[in-house]
């Protein structure tokens, strides 16, 4: 904490004859606080101000603390048994066939959209399209009501439906067996008070009935296992083990677009909308329990029941990571939360604290949010943040060292052994230093070799390789040019192919051999889809990300390396 505030400088080195703050002083103050507000139910608040430290003694020149009537504090909320959570989700993430209420022959209604995105992408279950007309959409004959759907076919409704006549809608479903609803319509809790005794009214027939309702004003769920694309947008991702929840819809989608893009894939994926009945806390519940999910990725505006929300924070960070970004930060923006989704934006210092002592990863860009998650799906977690850098170019190494730097991981000094197995691989012009640049003196084995070398060495927790696809990129001009592929062009051509792969291939063996992460990172990573680079490709085929920077690869290996060190820490104090 102390290290966080803008005037840490002030406090942790001597200024103006002044010696450095107590640290430790400090802290105990800072702790003593802590305690207090957990311990005493009665203290309503503490003003300290100003409080001198000098040495090893704090003085609180002037303190004011004001006590009330002890608040009775609601116990802990009980631990629910994961396979009641498994089952009450099971319906809308595992549906043995899927309602689309109130389809449309109109390619630009929700109702079409849903329908059509179910079938094109090939889910596994049944559909039934309802239809107050009984017409044919996309080939397939309308029921006129749901009461035409054989009871149990369906454990979920997709509802494009006015507001008006989805309670009896729920209730027509109800009968029919159906346990789920994802609500796509809106004017509900972000339309103001009519709205909101609307949205009042479906939670109660909903919980009446047993119901789980997702929604509304919501724009759809996802789930790969069993090819399910219900939402009134594209993209569908590819299969994968990060699982998205978003209190935006168009969040879900730019996250499931870089899926598409990056080839990371996605487990589930859903739009919250107003979380009338299933809030962010329950889809984090769900998400901790569920098999088919390693990381979890999250959008927030604001949170409504702060303690139900720790409680599962707590809960799924203890064994999965968690990455969040947070909208609603500026006075700005928490006016757009409000009239978004009806929710408030809570008060962004507090969110952040919070985050930080929880062990939550806080991404500040969805880019970066959903590199992070990439990270953690497809990467051994490091056992520590001291990073070596192998390189092509000594530019590209030198703006890694000083990313590393700023992201607070320890470029370590090169070891003596690997300095000496490199001096017999290379000639003398390397650089014999971290970061590693073998400035263009390596064979056609050298970079595999290297890289196993630093992934062995107890001493280095991850490796950082800059510069993949820099020949496949001169082969890409060769081909396209006017003298291919004649002058010895095609041969260096496919040589040139082949070893970039041969690289991005084999930092994915050795990371997976020795337990540990290689990030490849290339500006090339943004142009492999014009031409099809072998270095990008191939790492994406490999089933990771190649980062289109060295920065945002350092920066996603740093969080990687605080949730390491989060869950170490926890350990420990397990233990």
């Amino acid at each position: 904490m102390i290290h966080s505030l803008r005037a840490r400088e002030l406090l942790v080195r001597p200024f103006r004859g002044e010696p450095a703050v107590s640290e430790e002083a400090l802290s105990d103050v800072l702790v003593g606080l802590g305690r207090l507000a957990i311990e005493r139910a009665d203290i309503q608040s503490v003003d300290l101000n100003p409080l001198i430290v000098r040495g090893a003694l704090p003085i609180a020149v002037d303190a004011l603390v004001v006590k009330g009537e002890a608040e009775a504090r609601e116990p802990a909320r009980p631990r629910v048994e994961a396979s009641r959570v498994i089952e009450r989700f099971g319906p809308l993430f595992h549906p043995r066939g899927v309602i689309v209420a109130g389809a449309s022959s109109h390619p630009g209604k929700f109702g079409f959209v849903a329908l059509h995105n179910l079938l094109r992408f090939g889910y596994r279950g049944e559909v039934f399209a309802v239809n107050r007309e009984g017409a044919e959409i996309l080939g397939r004959k309308c029921l006129r009501d749901v009461s035409q759907v054989p009871h149990g076919a369906a454990d979920l409704v997709f509802v494009c439906t006015p507001n008006a006549v989805n309670v009896p809608l729920l209730r027509a479903c109800a009968a029919r067996g159906v346990r789920a609803a994802f609500i796509a319509s809106g004017g509900y809790g972000e339309a103001g008070a009519e709205g909101r005794e609307r949205e009042r009214e479906l939670v109660a027939v909903a919980d009446e009935l047993g119901m789980l309702i997702a929604g509304p004003n919501g724009q759809g769920v996802v789930s790969t296992p069993v090819s399910m694309c219900a939402q009134i947008v594209a993209p569908y991702p590819p299969a994968g083990r990060i699982a998205v929840v978003s209190q935006s819809g168009n969040l879900v989608s730019s996250f499931q677009n870089y899926a598409v893009r990056s080839g990371i894939g996605i487990s589930k994926a859903i739009s919250s909308g107003n979380s009338a009945q299933t809030g962010l806390a329950d889809y984090l519940d769900y998400f901790a329990e569920d098999p088919d999910t390693d990381v979890v990725l999250a959008y927030l505006e604001g949170v409504g029941d702060g303690r139900r929300f720790l409680e599962s924070v707590r809960d799924l960070v203890s064994r999965k990571p968690l990455v969040i970004v947070k909208g609603g930060v500026a006075a700005e923006g928490k006016r757009a939360a409000a009239s978004h989704t009806g929710s408030l934006a809570s008060d962004d210092r507090v969110f952040d604290g919070i985050a930080r002592q929880l062990g939550v990863l806080r991404a500040p860009t969805v880019e970066q949010a959903f590199e992070w998650a990439a990270t953690l799906a497809s990467q051994p977690l490091p056992r520590g943040g001291r990073v070596i850098v192998l390189t092509s170019a000594g530019g590209w190494g030198v703006l890694a060292a000083d990313a590393c730097a700023a992201a607070g991981l320890t470029l370590v000094a090169l070891p003596e052994d690997v300095r000496a197995a490199i001096d017999g691989m290379v000639p003398a012009r390397w650089s014999r230093n971290n970061p590693i640049d073998l400035a263009g003196g390596e064979t056609r084995d050298t970079i595999p070799a290297v890289l196993d070398l630093l992934c062995a060495h107890a001493d280095i927790d991850a490796v950082l390789h800059l510069g993949v696809g820099i020949q496949a990129n001169q082969a890409n001009a060769f081909r396209t040019g006017p003298f291919f592929p004649d002058h010895g062009l095609e041969r260096i051509c496919e040589f040139h192919e082949k070893q970039d792969r041969r690289y991005a291939e084999a930092a994915k063996e050795v990371s997976l051999r020795h337990g540990k992460p290689v990030l490849v990172a290339t500006e090339l990573a943004e142009t492999d889809r014009y031409y099809g680079n072998s270095g990008p490709l191939a790492v994406r085929e490999g089933g990771r990300l190649c980062y289109p920077s060295a920065h945002r690869a350092v920066e996603a290996l740093a969080a990687c390396v605080r949730y390491a060190e989060f869950r170490s820490e926890r350990a420990r104090e397990g233990a």
